[in-house]
């Protein structure tokens, strides 16, 4: 893998150790040392102003303010480093299209995925899942990590005669009828509990605007939001993106419905042969095309998605979600708990080549073929039985099918996928922000000034002035200037430093 350096751990689950050309390089350990005596008269002078220095500080009240500002310096340093997309190299868009595998990538072992239906599923164990995803035992669970050549799993849509038809996450049959044409590529997205905004792709070529369907999966409530906003209109599309309705959702939680196109799409869509996904916050920045040759095709790969931008581990992962108030606590605990008597380690140089066990799951890159969709099948049912938290149950899914077949996931690095999607605020939080400062057009070059002598044309250069004023009026302790800085700018040059 290019474009970065893998990590190893050290004494914690999330610091990281440099391996560079196979080799680690541990992080060099400074032990502190007691100042010398002999030190130089300018250095005692120092030492004995410092004390001075710190009492007049305080005394002014200046030392918190300074404290309080390298803090903040500090953060921002670490954020910008979070945040920063790393450089990228794509192929031009027609190089890329004229990329595209001629055949399927290969299927070890699985050459057919089979789907479990059955219109009224039972629960009989008490952490069984949901009916849409057929309550699946653990024995069945079990047995759909043994990978045959032909195998029938439990993958959502249980009932009904088709997914999105009588299944829970049901389709208008237009709409179904649109998702069944064959297609070589698409892009899809979902926003459930109007919980974001509609981000436009940029940057896509003709050639994509053209062959690339764009699909935005809705619930009624986002719906409701975007007609009464006028953003939604009789065409059912908002820009590049076709939307879709989606009626009788199965979950209460509007994050754990977004897990049922982000993993099965290739339930939705059975005619489909490459697809992105992007989360609902996320702007496409980079053609389809582009993204698909550099993340997928060069690299050989099925299915390539991003590594956390912090975390390796999953076990750190849990600590983090449950500090965050992402999920409940016990449950969390509880899954982690269960896969810790299946086996699960923390992340170590052992597992090498694998770089990380914990993805940003908020870009899949994928080929829908046997392998793959069962790997996302299998991991959409951990979501399903478990906690909504898909970065938790990532790692073991795909340890259990990589041990039985030669199949691997392409991992690359969160600050690359930082290049090609730009990762906004949820609407929650844009709502609450300060509107941008208003736009101040500059003057026209020529001005004719009334009352001017003959109307005479005044140059820019001077048209653009201002005359000076002795006493400016003053201005109340509430007003800002237009331009203040202390307006908070929301666009493409601004990072999210959240992305989990």
């Amino acid at each position: 893998m290019t474009g970065g350096l893998l990590g190893l751990r050290s004494g914690s689950y999330g610091s990281l150790q440099h391996l560079q050309n196979g080799a680690f390089h541990p992080q060099p350990q400074f032990v502190g040392r007691k100042p010398s005596k002999m030190l130089p008269s300018g250095s005692r002078e120092k030492e004995r102003l410092l004390p001075y220095l710190f009492r007049f500080l305080s005394r002014r009240r200046v030392g918190m303010l300074i404290l309080v500002g390298f803090a903040f310096l500090v953060f921002l340093s670490g954020f910008s480093t979070v945040s920063k997309a790393c450089p990228v190299c794509y192929l031009p868009v027609e190089q890329a299209i004229a990329s595209i595998p001629s055949s399927s990538s290969p299927s070890p072992l699985l050459k057919q995925l089979n789907y479990v239906h059955e219109e009224n599923p039972i629960k009989t164990e008490p952490h069984g899942g949901s009916e849409f995803g057929g309550y699946p035992s653990l024995k069945q669970r079990n047995d759909s990590f043994d990978i045959k050549e032909s195998m029938t799993v439990h993958c959502g849509f249980v009932t009904g005669s088709k997914p999105g038809h009588h299944t829970g996450f049901d389709i208008d049959e237009a709409d179904l009828k649109e998702l069944e044409q064959p297609h070589e590529v698409i892009v899809a997205s979902a926003i459930f509990g109007n919980y974001d905004i509609i981000q436009q792709p940029r940057n896509v070529s003709e050639a994509a605007r053209k062959n690339v369907p764009f699909y935005m999966f809705i619930d009624e409530e986002t719906e409701a939001y975007m007609r009464n906003s006028s953003v939604l209109d009789s065409s059912k599309r908002v820009g590049l993106w076709r939307i879709i309705l989606v009626h009788n959702i199965p979950y209460t939680d509007a994050r754990r419905n977004g897990k049922i196109p982000k993993l099965l799409l290739h339930r939705i869509f059975p005619n489909v042969r490459f697809s992105i996904w992007i989360d609902g916050k996320l702007q496409l920045l980079v053609d389809p095309y582009q993204v698909l040759e550099r993340f997928l095709w060069r690299q050989n790969a099925s299915l390539a998605i991003s590594r956390h931008y912090r975390r390796f581990d999953v076990f750190e992962e849990a600590e983090a979600n449950k500090a965050a108030g992402k999920y409940d606590n016990v449950s969390i605990d509880y899954q982690i708990e269960f896969y810790k008597n299946e086996g699960l380690t923390p992340y170590s140089e052992a597992k090498l080549p694998i770089t990380s066990d914990v993805p940003e799951g908020c870009v899949i890159v994928k080929e829908h073929i046997p392998i793959t969709n069962l790997f996302t099948c299998l991991w959409f049912n951990e979501v399903d039985r478990f906690t909504s938290r898909d970065q938790l149950s990532f790692a073991i899914v795909r340890d259990k099918i990589t041990s039985q077949v030669d199949w691997n996931i392409s991992m690359f690095l969160d600050c690359e996928r930082r290049n090609f999607v730009y990762q906004a605020y949820h609407r929650d939080l844009l709502e609450h922000m300060a509107p941008p400062p208003p736009v101040v057009h500059p003057p026209p070059r020529d001005v004719v000034i009334p009352g001017n002598r003959q109307g005479a044309v005044i140059p820019e250069n001077v048209a653009g002035r201002t005359p000076a004023r002795k006493n400016p009026p003053k201005r109340g302790r509430g007003e800002r200037r237009s331009g203040s800085r202390r307006h908070r700018k929301v666009g493409p040059g601004f990072r999210d430093n959240n992305s989990i």
